[in-house]
């Protein structure tokens, strides 16, 4: 069995979008691009309608790119224990009530008991000083947290 991974809106983004002239960013694309073609195989992928939603957004020749590279990966739900998981981490004061997509994110991955939540968001999702109260608040509600990672933590062959 696959390790279960839940793809967020920027890998995706990343993944499609037009190269970047800013150094940090086009590195970031070029790590996602690599993934995308050579270790997404070792994978369940998985989405949320939240992404999709987020995916959209934006130049609609974009959104197009980005619904295309999303074509034929499973959709989670956004469902009351998500939305209830969601409201825990912003009533911890873990994620700002403004980033509330952010924390439908991690909730939505918990939830569905993804291995890995794959993103670029080092803001509210992948953040090393808000990972251990994300970790917390999760088990605290009887669900596992998946890792957090970045695409290229999340590279090279599975053992």
């Amino acid at each position: 069995m696959k390790p279960k991974v839940y793809i967020e809106t920027s890998v995706i983004s990343y993944y499609t979008g037009k190269q970047s002239s800013d150094l940090v960013i086009a590195g970031r694309q070029q790590i996602t691009r690599e993934w995308w073609e050579e270790s997404r195989w070792q994978f369940d992928l998985n989405i949320s309608l939240l992404v999709l939603e987020e995916v959209k957004g934006g130049d609609p020749s974009a959104a197009e790119k980005r619904l295309e590279a999303l074509s034929g990966i499973p959709v989670l739900r956004i469902t009351d224990k998500s939305e209830v998981l969601a409201e825990e981490l912003i009533n911890s004061n873990i994620i700002p009530r403004k980033y509330a997509e952010d924390a439908l994110h991690i909730a939505i991955a918990a939830i569905n008991a993804m291995d890995f939540l794959l993103t670029w968001n080092f803001n509210h999702i992948n953040n090393a000083v808000l990972k251990n109260g994300i970790i917390r608040s999760i088990e605290s509600q009887g669900y596992e947290c998946p890792v957090i990672c970045s695409p290229e933590e999340l590279m090279g062959e599975l053992k």
